[in-house]
């Protein structure tokens, strides 16, 4: 049995022009000998009547603090209408289809509600309608607990589900379909000669999602990883190949970049970041750094860019959250230094490691664009710098042109 999973985001069900562009795509995966298994956001974007944005403004007014378990139960409803108008188009040309639910598809996650964790995939169901000769469509973003209780799984969570079904059915490939066609240098609304890449590895897309690329969530590259399926991201909306995700490059084309010599892959960024630093010379208060980041942890404030020097730490937050982070250290007597309104910018490529001369040219480019560098730090795969956030587009555009990965 020849199994594709198909993901197809809430663009491209918005309107039933798109989904006769869905339903084509996945005529094409059965012509090729295909079993698909469809897994389907909710219907459109914020202010979109079915998006899930829309069902939570419905019941914010009406109380603001609603339990985690009965908003989950409302966010499930845009994937159960997205799927079941998705089915229709489908049988309405011709197509054996069924819908599942997250539930009844099989996916078992824990009870953390608005940010479940898959447990385990029971595929049994969709197996069954596959032999029988549906085409399965499933609700992403969703699933149940061992006790029957609907979840969802946070924010990417039907790219969660599509590599999920991925893993569990032992699909051939994961297809990722958006409305851009591929994974790009760059963000292309601020680097105008950004261009497709044809091949990145898994992780460097973990890289360039995880540093602010939202083509796909990286929790889905990681477990597509886990059993080295292929990942494809194409666009709904074109035929063009897009990007292939892999470990390494298969089918190399004669003319094609090969990702071994590929030094810099690409450029991310992550605007709305504040810079919180906190001396640690003036207290005899012990182990300050672990303290610090507890507190962080048990407010629910997510620490990003940590560094921690003998005489001070160093961290990010978001912007929205700042407020709340400072005053957490003035409550334990620190006096902590700010900076507000910064971005992070990463350089990420396989070949980084063990190559002289990258952060030469990063500074070099840097210093070119009147960038200050607020704190840096490294790996094998990826160099991040901070810098102010009305510098990070000059930044992003002269690293760009630097590492020359224009078209």
């Amino acid at each position: 049995m020849r199994i594709l999973v198909q993901k197809f985001g809430g663009t491209s069900v918005a309107t039933a022009e798109r989904r006769n562009q869905v339903a084509a795509k996945v005529a094409e995966a059965v012509t090729e000998g295909y079993m698909p298994v469809v897994v389907v956001s909710a219907i459109g974007r914020t202010g979109d009547p079915y998006a899930t944005d829309t069902f939570l403004s419905m019941v914010k007014g009406i109380h603001p603090e609603l339990p985690k378990r009965e908003l989950d139960l409302l966010m499930s409803c845009g994937e159960i209408i997205s799927g079941v108008v998705m089915a229709s188009t489908l049988q309405s040309q011709g197509f054996e289809a069924v819908l599942l639910t997250g539930g009844q598809a099989g996916i078992i996650t824990n009870d953390t509600f608005g940010d479940a964790r898959i447990i385990r995939v029971e595929p049994g169901n969709i197996l069954e309608y596959l032999k029988a000769g549906n085409i399965v469509v499933v609700t992403g973003f969703q699933g149940v607990t061992e006790s029957g209780e609907v979840t969802t799984l946070g924010r990417g969570g039907s790219d969660t589900t599509a590599s999920t079904l991925g893993v569990a059915l032992n699909a051939e490939a994961i297809d990722i379909y958006t409305d851009v066609e591929g994974i790009m240098t760059a963000d292309p609304r601020i680097v105008e000669d950004a261009r497709i890449l044809d091949v990145v590895t898994y992780n460097e897309i973990c890289e360039l999602a995880h540093q602010g690329a939202k083509v796909i969530h990286p929790r889905a590259v990681e477990i597509a990883m886990q059993r080295n399926i292929p990942i494809r991201i194409k666009s709904t909306f074109s035929d063009a190949p897009g990007t292939l995700v892999a470990s390494m490059k298969s089918d190399m084309s004669a003319g094609t970049d090969f990702s071994g010599d590929r030094i810099i892959t690409g450029i991310a960024h992550t605007p709305n970041l504040t810079q919180i630093g906190v001396s640690t010379l003036d207290t005899d208060v012990p182990q300050v750094d672990k303290k610090i980041f507890k507190a962080m942890a048990l407010a629910d404030v997510s620490v990003d860019f940590i560094s921690v020097q003998p005489e001070k730490v160093l961290y990010t937050v978001r912007d929205e959250v700042a407020d709340k982070a400072i005053k957490i250290l003035e409550n334990m007597g620190f006096s902590p230094e700010v900076t507000r309104s910064c971005a992070k910018v990463s350089v990420v490529g396989v070949g980084i490691t063990g190559v002289p001369g990258i952060m030469a040219d990063l500074v070099e480019a840097l210093n070119e664009a009147g960038a200050t560098i607020l704190q840096s730090a490294d790996s094998n795969l990826t160099i991040w710098v901070l810098v102010h956030k009305d510098q990070m587009i000059p930044s992003v555009q002269a690293l760009h042109r630097k590492f020359r990965l224009g078209a």
